[in-house]
């Protein structure tokens, strides 16, 4: 992007409130509407073009492509489609206004929550509350100079309001939906109704919701991993460990712990992708009550989170060969090891030469679960060292 400004773009909550706003309008008016303005919830009043529009008297439908700007957002270009309606339909509408509920169902390409810890209740659709209230408020302002048939006393007259995306199973597939129990598509979301290009917010909302639906589902102990490989590396290793012979004699080499923590064998919500989140990982796994914590990463990230870096992206921290040079000086068990640390260009390079040298892992992942211990306050927490070819090197 060199320095070029970055674009804003919407959220699939605003685009999803834009379209039934649409469908609502043409509903009222029995014309047809090729654009709509709504008010965000900071404020921001934003105009969205109209796509698809259909009414007759009885329902009438529209769609908004979804814009993201410059965020690299995997519903990008979709179809967030909105059908509204009443049942039964009573049109043409008198003036005049008056308050009534608003249903908000979804449809093709909307998932359904099935596991606890959401901000929805189990079996509701995944359109979040922001969302909701959003797509209400914009369906009642376009109502608002038409008199609604029935109201709460006739609810089958209620305005109907059906959000649904073409495709929204197979890009459900690209997000990590399933995981947080969001079954059959995308959920509609945002706070704010923009994205921010190239912005943390959309990660670290989701390890904070795929916390909160790991301790509802009963799970004591959440596994952090910075990456899909040393995830894929710690789920093979629970699941051996697991299924190992009474004796041991299976398990992995350096496995310090035959049961590992509380809640062993963990279900698939424990396991959690924080990326280079770290800080905000273990703080969030505090402020909400998590008792046991397992960190998985490989040597690189490990020794960035040893070094005390909170977030572990390149561009955010470096790796601090020099502090473990220092580390390695500190004992005469380590002392041969400094030539690696002080000739070496990366942590990998470090950790191969030492033939993945036991006092040399042991070291880091005691600093990084010192580290981590002190910013997830209340959870005891070990380390996971996943080999750069996916093997288990070290846990304890």
């Amino acid at each position: 992007m060199g320095k070029r400004n970055l674009r804003f773009g919407y959220t699939t909550g605003a685009c999803a409130a834009a379209a039934a706003k649409g469908a609502a309008l043409m509903l009222s008016r029995q014309r047809i509407v090729d654009g709509v303005e709504i008010v965000l919830p900071r404020g921001e009043c934003v105009r969205f073009s109209l796509h698809g529009q259909a009414c007759n008297p009885f329902s009438a439908s529209c769609f908004v492509v979804k814009d993201a700007g410059d965020d690299p957002d995997v519903t990008n270009g979709a179809e967030i489609h909105a059908t509204v309606k009443f049942n039964p339909p009573s049109p043409p509408f008198q003036k005049g206004g008056n308050d009534v509920q608003v249903i908000i169902e979804g449809g093709t390409g909307i998932g359904r929550v099935t596991k606890p810890g959401l901000a929805l209740p189990v079996g509701e659709w995944a359109i979040n509350p922001v969302p909701r209230k959003m797509i209400a408020a914009a369906v009642l302002e376009a109502f608002a100079q038409c008199r609604i048939p029935g109201g709460e006393s006739d609810p089958v007259s209620l305005p109907r309001v059906v959000i649904s995306i073409p495709n929204g199973e197979e890009l459900a597939r690209k997000t990590l939906n399933a995981r947080l129990g969001i079954i059959g598509g995308l959920s509609i979301l945002g706070t704010t109704g923009i994205v921010k290009p190239v912005s943390a917010a959309a990660w670290t909302d989701t390890i904070d919701a795929a916390i909160d639906v790991a301790l509802a589902c009963g799970s004591e102990t959440v596994v952090l991993s910075t990456g899909r490989t040393s995830e894929l590396a710690a789920q093979r290793f629970f699941v051996m460990n697991e299924q190992s012979s009474p004796d041991g004699k299976d398990l992995v080499p350096f496995a310090l712990c035959p049961v590992p923590a509380a809640g062993f064998p963990f279900p698939e919500e424990a396991y959690i992708m924080m990326g280079d989140h770290v800080g905000h990982a273990l703080r969030a796994c505090s402020a909400k009550g998590v008792k046991h914590l397992i960190l998985a990463a490989q040597f690189a990230k490990l020794l960035k989170i040893a070094c005390g870096h909170e977030q572990t992206h390149v561009s955010s921290s470096g790796i601090d060969l020099h502090s473990l040079a220092e580390w390695l000086t500190g004992s005469p068990r380590t002392r041969h090891l400094v030539q690696f640390a002080a000739q070496a260009t990366s942590a990998r390079e470090v950790l191969e030469k030492s033939g993945n040298g036991e006092l040399l892992v042991k070291l880091v992942s005691g600093k990084a679960a010192d580290f981590a211990a002190g910013l997830a306050r209340g959870a005891t927490v070990q380390v996971f060292l996943a080999g750069y070819g996916g093997e288990v090197v070290y846990f304890g």
